[in-house]
């Protein structure tokens, strides 16, 4: 499934490979069959799996790996060493801080064959997901929350929300820019003056 692009200012990739300017390090591995927008940057050791579709202006940083018909949105950043798994779809402008971990499996056993129990993640706009979170799968993660550092997602996320812990739990909001804002009647952010909730 492909993530709409919300604010209509780019399309979609078109179908058949990688797009001229997208630049792919020597020591990356794009496997056929992978889409890469233009503008789009593969870095030292990564890994792109078949069907995967990569939009416009991403950057994948060192070590990541992208599973097979994984769908990613357009400016997004991937930060070094993370794994986005089979089932894992990402909008547009989605930040993955370093070593952030996503599961596809919620009972996992090495001796058993569990391709058909994959359950899917959504990563809706926007949304930032701190250093070495872990999203347990079959959640969705709700546009432009945020996910505080080592926190992990055991259930949806609602929008603007920031989540911190082991479980992960609610401590505020955030504004589309990313700074703290209030509930409490007023939705103009302190720091970009701008409506916090669009």
């Amino acid at each position: 499934m492909r993530v709409p692009v919300s604010d209509g200012t780019k399309g979609e990739t078109p179908s058949g490979g990688v797009h001229p300017t997208a630049v792919v390090h020597p020591t990356a591995v794009v496997d056929p069959g992978v889409e890469l927008g233009a503008g789009t940057r593969i870095w030292h050791g990564v890994h792109v799996s078949t069907g995967a579709r990569i939009g416009q202006d991403c950057m994948l940083g060192q070590n990541v790996f992208v599973g097979e018909d994984v769908s990613i949105g357009h400016g997004v950043r991937i930060q070094n060493n993370v794994s986005v798994y089979a089932g894992v779809t990402l909008g547009d402008r989605v930040f993955l801080g370093p070593g952030c971990v996503f599961t596809n499996v919620l009972r996992p056993r090495a001796f058993r064959d569990q391709r058909a129990d994959f359950l899917g993640t959504v990563v809706e706009d926007g949304v930032t997901v701190g250093a070495h979170a872990t999203v347990l799968c079959g959640n969705r993660l709700g546009a432009y929350s945020m996910l505080g550092a080592g926190a992990v997602v055991t259930h949806d996320v609602e929008p603007y929300r920031l989540v911190v812990g082991v479980p992960a739990r609610p401590v505020g909001w955030v504004c589309r820019c990313g700074e703290p804002v209030g509930r409490s009647g007023v939705d103009t952010c302190g720091a970009c003056e701008k409506e916090a909730f669009p």
